[in-house]
């Protein structure tokens, strides 16, 4: 049986690097976020059919994550996921691209926006990190995971969906799966150690530059995230001059997932405007 996280191989930045790639027309870039077992397609596989009718949709597997190729002693760090991105970018030879940054994927956008502005076109950041906040209770949860059936549903249960009927069995274990696979806890324990604070900080850039950024921005939150403050994204809102803030109810740190229709829809029209 094919596996769907599995789908394109290109070297990017010394490594083979796992990407899907769906469409044709002006390039959109989805990162995805931080969470255990985590790939592109786990994040974005009901955004990609949506995005291909009108955009060449690349979804990667950021450094240390997924199906990309894991170097043994890696350290990582904000300046080596922008260096990967950016390689990956020329690799698939896009010069400019919409970015759709979930989580620690909106802290990523934010540093290449700023790093490497004219690679960035409009820009969707999606329950973002990318500011110093106080740890919260959930992303201390998350990035302190560790492999068990039990953690995992307490994170996906308590940590990213509001509506708990989302949350199957099959889900749980699927994703537990993902995150005991061989070399993913060993890259993933070693990309947040606690005490763990420390990691918001180093995602985040500069308030100065993130304010003088001229990018388009459209910043989406769940209102009942447990993971990012929403406080964060209204922050993001007053900094960035060309931005609108859309806040959905009854959602927690899945927009893309719970509020799909409506998720897909507003970035759509966000680029096509």
């Amino acid at each position: 049986m094919t596996n769907p996280e599995i789908g394109k191989t290109i070297e990017a930045a010394g490594r083979k690097t796992n990407y899907l790639e769906e469409g044709t027309g002006p390039a959109v870039l989805l990162l995805h976020g931080s969470g255990p077992g985590v790939t592109g397609y786990a994040n974005w596989r009901l955004t990609i059919p949506d995005l291909a009718s009108d955009f060449r949709v690349l979804a990667p597997d950021a450094m240390g994550f997924g199906y990309t190729e894991r170097h043994e002693n890696e350290t990582y760090s904000l300046d080596g996921w922008v260096e990967h991105t950016i390689a990956f970018m020329d690799a698939t030879g896009v010069e400019k691209a919409h970015f759709v940054g979930n989580s620690f994927g909106g802290g990523l956008t934010l540093a290449i926006a700023s790093r490497y502005p004219d690679r960035v076109d409009r820009m969707v950041l999606m329950g973002s990190a990318g500011l110093d906040f106080g740890l919260t209770e959930g992303l201390d949860t998350v990035w302190g995971y560790e492999p068990s059936l039990e953690n995992m549903r307490k994170i996906m249960m308590e940590c990213f969906a509001y509506d708990k009927s989302l949350i199957t069995e099959d889900l749980i274990k699927s994703r537990y799966d993902a995150s005991k696979r061989p070399g993913y806890q060993e890259s993933f324990s070693a990309m947040f150690p606690a005490p763990r604070g420390r990691h918001v900080a180093a995602l985040s850039t500069p308030e100065d530059k993130i304010a003088a950024l001229p990018h388009r921005a459209l910043i989406v939150h769940g209102r009942e995230d447990a993971v990012i403050p929403l406080e964060s994204s209204h922050r993001l809102h007053q900094m960035l001059k060309r931005s609108e803030l859309h806040t959905f109810g009854e959602c927690g740190h899945w927009t893309q997932i719970e509020k799909k229709d409506r998720f897909n829809g507003l970035i759509k029209s966000f680029f096509l405007a």
